[in-house]
């Protein structure tokens, strides 16, 4: 159906769910190799990057609540991929041995993703959507 035809295509809601089902789809056949889904893996690349994060840190990296964070990351500790640390009422959040040495795994499947939106997309396009749809979350997500 051309675009024209399409009677939601100028919605926004629209637009981007179609775009987030399709590029889902796209990480988690990528993301497949790491026996991780997309949302866990980048939980993981933060960890990996920062020697150790707090459930609100980690939150607002991944503009999520600290309920859900704590909720993925109990099922990292299942795996053996991320351990939390209890100081009084202060909760760190670290990535384990284990964890880490899937860092280079987590980082191909990343690269991979952008590779293969960029190969239909432009790499100019998928950076500049990328920087579009980034800030327009952030402003969305401080309204």
């Amino acid at each position: 159906m051309p675009e024209s035809e399409n009677p939601y295509c100028q919605c926004l809601y629209y637009s981007a769910n179609a775009l987030s089902r399709l590029i889902t789809k796209m990480a988690e056949e990528e993301f497949a190799t790491t026996g991780l889904t997309p949302s866990y893996a980048f939980i993981m690349m933060s960890l990996n990057k920062h020697e150790g994060l707090s459930p609100g840190e980690l939150a607002n990296i991944m503009m999520l609540t600290p309920s859900t964070i704590t909720r993925l990351v109990e099922k990292l500790e299942v795996k053996g991929l991320a351990k939390r640390t209890f100081k009084g009422r202060n909760t760190i959040i670290q990535s384990t041995t284990k964890g880490k040495e899937l860092n280079d795994i987590i980082l191909k499947a990343w690269n991979n993703l952008f590779k293969r939106y960029s190969e239909v997309l432009g790499e100019n396009e998928a950076s500049r959507l990328t920087s579009a749809l980034y800030a327009s979350a952030e402003k969305l997500n401080k309204s």
